[in-house]
C-alpha cells in the first residue's frame, strides 16, 4: 500500500481562524501553546474511563502495603514488636517498609519498558505475585521472612504494577491527562484511608488475629485487581525497538524534572513519618494523634484530583511548581505549630499540597516524550532514580531527630530540599519554554505522524496481495 505525504495538522488559532503551523526555526521560536489535540487521543469515552478506573484500582492495591508500612507503619510495626518480631529493634523493622517503598518506585525501571513493548499483559504476573506476597506475609514468623515477602516481593511487584497502570491511562488522554491521572493516583489515597483503619480493627479482634486479618485484605486485593486487569488495555501497538531509551537523558527538561522530584521526594516524607509523634510531643491526646495521618491522607485525595484538573488549563509544570513551593513552605512552618488546632490544619493543608506533588509528577513525566508509545519507559526510568531519594531521605530524618531530640532541624532540612526541588521544576519549565512547550504544535504534528504511520502499517498488513 503506497503511503501518501502527510499534511501538517490544521490548528485553530485564538481568533477562531484555521491555520497550519510552520515547522521552520522562526516559527518555533515564536510558537505559542494552542488548544489542540493530536489525532488518536479519545479524551474520554467508556473505554478510556474504564482504563482510568482500572488503573485507579491497581494503584489503590499496589500502594496499600506501602501506606500501611510508611504512613501508618505503627499498625504493622507495633504489632511486630510485640508479636512475631519482638526481638528486633524498631529501626530494623522500619527497614521492611523503606525497602518496599524503594522497590515500589524503582520497579518502574522494568515495568514501564515492559508495558511499552508488550502491553497490558505484563500486569498479570506482578498482580498475582503481589497477592501471593500478601498471603505469605500472613504466615511469616521471622524477620527475614517478613523482609522477603513484604519488603522485597511485595515492593517489586507493586513497582511493576503502578507504572504500566499510569502509562496505559496516558495513552487515552492528552488535553485532559491531568484530570485523568489525578483520579488514577487518588486511588492510592482511598486505599491509604480504608485499609489501615480496617487492619487496626481486625488486629484487635481476637477471633481474627494477624494471619486472617492480612489474608482478608489479600482476598479483597485479589478481587479488585482482577477487575482492574480486565479493564486496563493498552491503546497503542507495542514498541519494537530498544528496551530502555537512554537518549531521553539528553533531554534537559527530562533531566531537570528528575532532579526536581528526587529532591522533593527526599524532603516531603518527613511529616508523613513524624507528624503523629510530633503531635503527641506537643501535648495532643494519643487517640486524636492516631487520626492525624488519616486527615492528611484524606486531604491528599482532593490534592491529587483538583490540581490535576486545574493543571490541564494553566499548565502541568506550572501547577507542579506551585504545589512544590507550597509543600516546602508548609514543612518550614511545621516547627512553629504547637496547638491541636494548628496541627490538624497543618495536616490537612500538607496532605493537599503533597498529594498534588505526587499526582502532577507523573503527569509531567508523561508530557515529555514526543512519542506516546514511550511514556511508560520515560516514567519508569525517572521513578527508578527518584526511588533513591525515598530510600535515603527517611533515614537522614531519623538521624536528625535522634541527634537533636526535636523536629526543628528536620523541618529546615526537608523544607529546603523541597524548595530546591521546586527551583528545578522552574528551571525545567523555563527550558521547556524554549525547547519543548513552545513547540507543542510541532510535537502534536509528530505524534499525529506516528499514529498515521502505525495505521498505514496495519492497513498494509491487512491488505491482500
Amino acid at each position: 500500500m503506497a503511503s501518501k505525504e502527510l499534511e501538517p495538522p490544521v490548528v485553530e488559532s485564538n481568533n477562531g481562524s484555521a491555520r497550519t503551523p510552520s515547522l521552520g526555526k522562526t516559527s518555533l521560536e515564536a510558537a505559542t501553546v494552542e488548544e489542540t489535540v493530536p489525532p488518536g487521543f479519545p479524551e474520554g469515552g467508556a473505554r478510556a474511563w474504564a482504563v482510568a478506573a482500572g488503573a485507579a484500582g491497581a494503584m489503590m492495591m499496589a500502594m496499600m502495603m506501602m501506606m500501611i508500612m510508611l504512613i501508618y507503619r505503627r499498625i504493622y510495626q507495633e504489632y511486630y514488636q510485640t508479636h512475631q518480631l519482638r526481638d528486633q529493634s524498631p529501626s530494623n523493622i522500619s527497614w521492611i517498609g523503606s525497602l518496599q517503598t524503594f522497590f515500589l518506585l524503582g520497579g518502574g525501571i522494568f515495568g514501564g519498558p515492559l508495558f511499552d513493548k508488550y502491553g497490558e499483559k505484563v500486569l498479570w504476573g506482578p498482580s498475582m505475585l503481589y497477592v501471593f506476597a500478601v498471603m505469605m506475609t500472613s504466615i511469616c514468623k521471622s524477620y527475614w521472612q517478613f523482609m522477603l515477602a513484604q519488603g522485597v516481593l511485595g515492593g517489586v511487584c507493586s513497582g511493576l504494577m503502578i507504572t504500566p497502570a499510569m502509562a496505559a491511562t496516558s495513552q487515552y488522554f492528552l488535553k485532559r491527562r491531568g484530570a485523568a491521572m489525578g483520579l488514577v493516583i487518588a486511588g492510592s489515597s482511598i486505599g491509604g484511608v480504608i485499609f489501615p483503619i480496617a487492619l487496626s480493627r481486625m488486629f484487635n479482634n481476637p477471633s481474627l488475629g494477624f494471619g486472617w486479618s492480612v489474608r482478608i485484605c489479600g482476598f479483597v486485593m485479589l478481587a479488585v485487581l482482577l477487575l482492574s486487569l480486565v479493564a486496563i488495555k493498552a491503546r497503542l501497538p507495542p514498541r519494537i525497538d530498544q528496551f530502555f531509551i537512554l537518549s531521553a537523558f539528553k533531554n534537559p527538561v527530562y533531566v531537570l524534572t528528575i532532579i526536581a522530584e528526587f529532591l522533593t521526594i527526599m524532603g516531603i516524607f518527613a511529616p508523613l513519618f513524624y507528624l503523629p509523634t510530633f503531635a503527641v510531643h506537643n501535648g495532643m491526646d494519643t487517640q486524636l494523634a492516631s487520626y492525624i495521618l488519616s486527615i492528611t491522607n484524606g486531604a491528599s485525595f482532593f490534592g491529587r484530583v483538583i490540581p490535576g484538573i486545574t493543571a490541564d488549563r494553566v499548565g502541568r509544570f506550572n501547577m507542579l511548581f506551585m504545589a512544590s513551593v507550597c509543600s516546602g513552605v508548609l514543612i518550614l512552618c511545621w516547627q512553629k505549630i504547637h496547638t491541636n488546632a494548628s496541627i490538624i490544619v497543618f495536616a490537612a493543608l500538607f496532605g493537599y499540597c503533597s498529594g498534588s506533588v505526587v499526582s502532577l509528577m507523573s503527569v509531567c513525566f508523561a508530557q515529555i516524550p514526543e512519542n506516546p508509545k514511550d511514556i511508560g519507559t520515560y516514567m519508569g526510568m525517572a521513578l527508578a532514580i527518584i526511588s533513591l531519594g525515598s530510600l535515603i531521605g527517611p533515614p537522614i530524618d531519623g538521624v536528625l531527630v535522634n541527634k537533636y531530640g526535636g523536629f526543628d532541624q528536620v523541618s529546615i532540612f526537608c523544607g529546603v530540599l523541597t524548595l530546591a526541588g521546586s527551583a528545578f521544576v522552574a528551571l525545567a519549565k523555563f527550558r521547556r519554554g524554549f525547547l519543548g512547550h513552545l513547540s507543542f504544535e510541532v510535537q502534536s504534528y509528530k505524534i499525529s505522524k506516528t499514529f498515521e504511520a502505525v495505521f498505514q502499517e496495519k492497513s498494509a498488513e491487512e491488505e491482500p496481495e
